[in-house]
């Protein structure tokens, strides 16, 4: 009987109730459990990790929803598309792929804006561009390379606008131009070129503009125009060849357009009277 009275006495108060601690431990995990399953149903991305297709999201005003919805998402996303959301914003390292399941690019956000190195390729899987972000803008080296692997351009990004020297090639690995950038505007002396290795043309920029005496090649290396441009218009005397050599016009330029006399030569170097005259404001106005 003394046996029988201790075991009943571990589990019951001396009136005979049930022991109090136990209880309360009982009604503290009733409410946890109860809050859980409040926040699943409220938040189930959130609660459950959910995954989603790549296609089963819209983006609207810069957030990422799943479709007929209107809380934006939080998972992870796999398919064209792969990587993570959090409040509808990208978050770390992501990949996307084109649909012949070639990788197309790969880098990370951060809050939703690139951020660090990011790398583009071609449909063939040739790296095509590599560079850096800060804060969604592009900061930092930038090289791009044509389909066949070879290098296509070279310059530097600051705060998301070229910034100093710049240089592009042509897909043979010719020169096609080099100059500088300021906050994102061509700078200073530019020089293009053929395909072929031959100059194209060379002048300055200012302020994003042509500025100050240019000349003009054809691929022969045959001189093709000379003249002068003014906040980025021809203004001044110019002058055009053919190809053999042969005037083709010559006269002045204001504010970008033909204003005084000007005389137009077909290529066996007779006048061509549609274009021999004075001009104002770019029109014809006497022979």
């Amino acid at each position: 009987m003394e046996r029988d009275i201790t075991k009943k006495t571990e589990s019951t108060s001396l009136f005979g109730l049930p022991n109090i601690p136990i209880l309360c431990n009982l009604l503290f995990m009733s409410r946890i459990l109860t809050s859980l399953i409040f926040v699943v149903l409220l938040f189930p991305p959130l609660a459950l990790g959910e995954t989603v297709k790549w296609n089963d999201l819209v983006e609207t005003d810069g957030l990422y929803y799943k479709k007929f919805t209107e809380v934006p998402f939080s998972g992870t996303v796999t398919g064209r598309g792969q990587g993570k959301i959090k409040d509808g914003k990208k978050v770390g390292a992501w990949v996307r792929y084109y649909y012949n399941e070639k990788l197309s690019s790969k880098g990370k956000y951060n809050n939703g804006k690139r951020d660090g190195s990011w790398f583009n390729y071609s449909k063939n899987g040739q790296l095509r561009w590599k560079g850096t972000y800060k804060d969604g803008k592009g900061d930092g080296p930038s090289v791009g390379y044509h389909k066949n692997g070879q290098l296509e351009s070279k310059g530097t990004f600051k705060n998301g606008k070229w910034e100093g020297p710049y240089v592009r090639y042509h897909q043979n690995g010719k020169l096609m131009w080099k100059g500088t950038y300021k906050n994102g505007k061509q700078e200073g002396p530019w020089v293009d070129y053929w395909n072929n290795g031959q100059l194209k043309g060379k002048g300055n920029y200012k302020d994003g503009k042509r500025e100050g005496p240019w000349v003009m090649y054809y691929k022969n290396g045959g001189l093709g125009m000379k003249g002068t441009y003014k906040n980025g218009k021809k203004d001044g005397p110019w002058i055009g060849y053919y190809e053999n050599g042969q005037v083709m016009e010559k006269g002045i330029y204001k504010n970008g357009k033909k204003d005084g006399p000007w005389v137009g030569y077909w290529n066996n170097g007779t006048v061509w009277v549609t274009y021999t005259g004075t001009f104002k404001n770019g029109k014809k106005i006497s022979d």
